[in-house]
């Protein structure tokens, strides 16, 4: 059973061009993210969340990113054991969001 909850990329760019102010985490790979990110986004990759927890918002939504949903949601379930209130995964991750 998943400890997060999970967002589309049509619910996160709805959201987006309304102006919300997200936190928003790409964990994927550094050369993956060469390739493009979402706007306003942070990148800590997934390797490395144990070591940067504290740029990490614990009692406020926090929306993961990832190439296709896998890692983001892996993100979101460790950071859920860690006691992380509000952390959400987009599933479909950039493959999806690149379709929009």
């Amino acid at each position: 059973m998943n400890t997060y909850d999970t967002t589309t990329v049509e619910q996160l760019k709805a959201r987006l061009d309304a102006g919300e102010k997200l936190h928003l985490i790409d964990v994927r790979e550094d050369e993956e993210v060469a390739a493009g990110m979402i706007p306003g986004a942070k990148h800590i990759r997934l390797g490395t969340l144990p070591d940067r927890l504290s740029e990490i918002p614990k009692d406020e939504e926090v929306i993961f990113i990832c190439r296709s949903g896998g890692r983001s949601g892996r993100a979101c379930e460790y950071l859920s054991e860690l006691g992380y209130g509000r952390t959400v995964n987009m599933v479909g991750g950039m493959l999806a969001w690149n379709e929009l």
